[in-house]
């Protein structure tokens, strides 16, 4: 038997030295909260966990029955493909159809991706390399700019919070700088503030994109969910941005199939040829059960999503009524799954976002994400997850205001 024990005073035949592009990562910001979270959870401590996106709902009993049914035909276990199976890429040009009166070549113009973001990581590695630089919205989503500098670009950061005065400094940036950007990253419903466009936005970028030849990619993550009746606008509604760019939706959000990982690539042919070229080399697709399932889930269930939309609608109104109550400053969001508040007065002056983050989740028993994690303009904010139910918000409020006053 051979004895793998490490011998702590035998000396290191070699140092291992990574890649720069993974030397290059920052520190994991949401690190310590989660080591806490897990922690009090293992002492039998209820945690409310508002700060990850990870939906709680689960998918459609019948959904799941397709699933169930397709995991036992033998072919299904074999090898899929990587840019998803063709009746699967069909249902994803339908809906674009249905609910954007955008037409889609499903052989062409459409790629199934393990969700978006594994799509979205892929694209950056397939169009970006040294020298390259990508135009990223802030407050950002940590792929958003991690991605980039795996593909060993370079990352230029543009406050997002008032679109118009972002797409200003889109057009300075791209005036100014030489070589000019290659990439231009949007994220509407934006993930984490909430921020939505009108098509015109869009439309104005297609403009940009001509003129200054970047390439657009749009995560329309939450796209699935918008509220009070309203759809929000996809990017590939602009005429002319299938020229000028591609969009990845998915079907996390409003489909509650977070774990499934099924996402999409949808837009310009080069874009996505590039992408398939990569995935080609990296997976052979998604398990073709999962793609089965999904396939039923986008044909039959439209009925349901809505019925999630009108569900994170009412966690929407009772959180922001809630903290609102407690005397924070919180906006109503126009979509998507989160809450973007401003941390409140005092601690707002006392403390950074991590810090009260880590004061909520030890005093509170709640976790939230701080803005802090989503880059330097996200400091001063929280993002809260409606993944709870409604009871389970009003109690996530409720000990958030009695740690805040008792220490008040």
């Amino acid at each position: 038997m051979i004895d793998h024990t490490t011998n702590p005073e035998a000396p290191d035949l070699f140092d291992l030295e990574v890649a720069p592009r993974v030397r290059g990562l920052p520190p994991y910001l949401f690190g310590k909260i989660n080591e806490l979270k897990y922690k009090k959870r293992r002492a039998g401590i209820d945690v409310i966990d508002l700060g990850m996106g990870n939906p709680t709902d689960p998918p459609e009993q019948w959904v799941i029955d397709k699933l169930c049914e397709a995991a036992q035909d033998d072919r299904n276990h074999r090898y899929s493909v990587a840019n998803g199976v063709l009746n699967l890429r069909k249902e994803v040009a339908d809906r674009y159809e249905r609910r954007f009166q955008v037409t889609l070549d499903p052989d062409q113009e459409v790629v199934a991706t393990i969700g978006s973001k594994e799509g979205f990581s892929h694209m950056c590695l397939a169009l970006l390399g040294p020298g390259d630089t990508a135009l990223v919205p802030a407050p950002s989503f940590p792929i958003h700019v991690h991605a980039i500098a795996l593909a060993s670009a370079n990352v230029i950061s543009l406050d997002v919070r008032d679109p118009q005065v972002f797409l200003s400094n889109v057009a300075r940036v791209c005036e100014s700088l030489t070589p000019k950007p290659k990439i231009l990253v949007l994220n509407f419903p934006h993930n984490p503030t909430g921020t939505v466009v009108e098509l015109d936005f869009f439309t104005e970028v297609v403009k940009l994109a001509r003129k200054h030849h970047f390439f657009v990619i749009h995560d329309f993550a939450y796209g699935d969910i918008s509220f009070d009746g309203q759809q929000v606008p996809s990017f590939l509604s602009a005429p002319g941005a299938i020229d000028v760019g591609c969009e990845f939706t998915t079907m996390s959000k409003g489909y509650n199939m977070a774990g499934w990982r099924v996402g999409f690539a949808a837009g310009n042919r080069k874009m996505l040829n590039a992408l398939k070229a990569i995935k080609g080399y990296y997976d052979y697709g998604i398990f073709q059960a999962v793609q089965i399932a999904a396939i039923v889930a986008l044909r039959h269930g439209e009925e349901a999503r809505l019925a999630q939309v009108a569900e994170y609608q009412m966690r929407r109104d009772v959180m922001v009524e809630s903290l609102n109550r407690i005397g924070w400053n919180v906006a109503t969001p126009k979509a998507g799954m989160f809450v973007w508040a401003e941390m409140p007065e005092p601690w707002r002056s006392r403390m950074g976002s991590i810090d009260f983050a880590m004061k909520l989740l030890e005093e509170a028993e709640v976790a939230v994400s701080p803005g802090r994690g989503f880059g330097e303009t996200g400091e001063g904010c929280l993002r809260l997850a409606l993944i709870e139910n409604e009871q389970r918000l009003r109690q996530a409020v409720r000990q958030i205001g009695r740690a805040l006053k008792a220490e008040g």
